[in-house]
Parts: structure tokens; sequence; C-alpha cells
């Protein structure tokens, strides 16, 4: 229950700088924890402002569309 709770919350990784090329660093152990290799693709999305910098997992996001969509022809059907 406790990893599930700790699943919920944010996590504060530590820091990084933009290189002059536009290259960040991702923490080790945000990496390790997310199991992002070097293969893994991410898609880059900003927040409400352009304030904030979102960093997802394009097989995440891909399943979540996948789901939102069934749930909305079901949903359709019903209606």
């Amino acid at each position: 229950m406790k990893d599930k709770i700790n699943e919920m919350h944010p996590v504060f990784y530590g820091s990084t700088t933009v290189g002059e090329r536009g290259q960040v660093v991702i923490p080790a152990e945000a990496r390790r924890d997310m199991d992002i290799t070097p293969s893994t693709k991410l898609l880059v999305m900003s927040g409400p402002h352009k304030n904030l910098l979102i960093l997802a997992k394009a097989e995440y996001l891909t399943a979540f569309m996948a789901n939102i969509t069934d749930m909305l022809n079901q949903l359709k059907e019903q209606v």
C-alpha cells in the first residue's frame, strides 16, 4: 500500500542545467526509478503558462490515449 501512495506523489530528484546545445541530464535515480534507458522515447510538452516542462514516456502516453479512446467509445455506445 505504501508503494501505491508514494507513486501518486511527485519526487524531487535534484536539478540539472541546460547545456549550450540545449541538452539536459536526467538524474540517474530518476532514470532508474522510471526505467529510462538510452533507447527510451520521451515526449516533451509544456505545462500551464509555459512555466513547466513535462517529459513523458511515449509508450505510457500511447497506452493512456488508447484507454481513453476505448472509454469514450463505450460511453458513446451507452448514450
